[in-house]
């Protein structure tokens, strides 16, 4: 059997208590109610006096609880804020990081161009260059320093043809495939050039150190004449390199001559001219000679 809804209290005098304080308290509410009702509608200054009394009466538990209200709110304000400033930072620091690599990005393409117009310049004032590439590799951990260009016997390419770049000599042609060629560089240490100082046409030999450096010796053997910043230029000596190509620039004396650095360096050039051998014909002769030379040594030990 379902219980009655209105269930008597029972013998508690406390819950009938309650029962009779809540009525009680709702009937004078409602007569309260009602007067004011009333005193509004038959003295209106009557009721704005009574108003006013309410109004700085509960003042201060009015102004206390704004106060509460004010602070809570600032703090919430403030945690938001902490919160807020964390994500900014946190986004301002990857759009910083951004734009770095973008600036970077910028600067590398900037200089890439700029390095480009300088072969393109360098390619009109050489008419006879035989063709312009990009070096694909280069070796930095070998004992020979060689590099790889994107040009072969297909594009007329031969063996002992100069590559040089804007800022200098590279090397020469070692060997030739259809659409690659191997370049030895200023800096291998079989690499023997014939130099001479650019401001009195002092001659000497350029031999590469294998660390991005040659070594300068004097033809004049007992004097040591160079001194730091002196530029170093191909003699033309040999019929291989056309004079006057910047090869390196001495940055300390040594007991035999000198250190150079190498301008052209091959971890930083991307693209370079292959010129034709100044003066072929006397290379031709030299290896000639210089074979049959090697074949009279090799009868005279038989």
């Amino acid at each position: 059997m379902a219980p009655p809804k209105n269930r008597r209290p029972g013998f508690s005098k406390r819950a009938q208590y309650s029962i009779f304080a809540s009525y009680l308290l709702g009937i004078l509410g409602a007569v309260v109610g009602l007067l004011l009702l009333l005193i509004s509608i038959f003295d209106p200054q009557g009721f704005a006096v009574l108003r006013t009394i309410g109004a700085e009466t509960t003042a201060p538990v009015s102004r206390t609880i704004a106060e509460i209200g004010g602070v809570t709110g600032n703090a919430s304000e403030n945690v938001a804020a902490y919160f807020n400033a964390a994500s900014k930072n946190a986004e301002m620091d990857r759009e910083l990081k951004k734009s770095r690599i973008e600036i970077l990005e910028a600067r590398a393409l900037k200089q890439e161009n700029e390095r480009l117009k300088r072969l393109l310049d360098l390619d009109n004032e050489i008419p006879d260059a035989i063709g312009m590439a990009r070096l694909i590799s280069s070796t930095s951990s070998s004992s020979r320093r060689m590099a790889t260009l994107g040009l072969g016997s297909t594009d007329g390419i031969l063996i002992g043809q100069p590559v040089r770049a804007p800022e200098g000599l590279v090397g020469r042609v070692l060997e030739v495939g259809p659409t690659t060629s191997r370049i030895l560089l200023v800096s291998d240490g079989q690499n023997v050039m014939p130099v001479k100082r650019a401001s009195d046409e002092l001659p000497a030999f350029a031999t590469g150190r294998g660390d991005g450096t040659v070594e300068i010796r004097p033809i004049n053997i007992g004097t040591n004449p160079f001194k730091g910043g002196d530029l170093l230029i191909t003699s033309g000596s040999g019929g291989l390199y056309a004079p006057g190509i910047p090869v390196a620039i001495v940055i300390r004396k040594n007991d035999t001559g000198a250190i150079a650095r190498i301008l052209a360096n091959s971890a930083k050039v991307s693209h370079v001219i292959v010129q034709p051998m100044f003066q072929a014909e006397t290379v031709a002769a030299i290896e000639k000679e210089q074979n049959a030379q090697a074949e009279a040594d090799s009868e005279g030990n038989e």
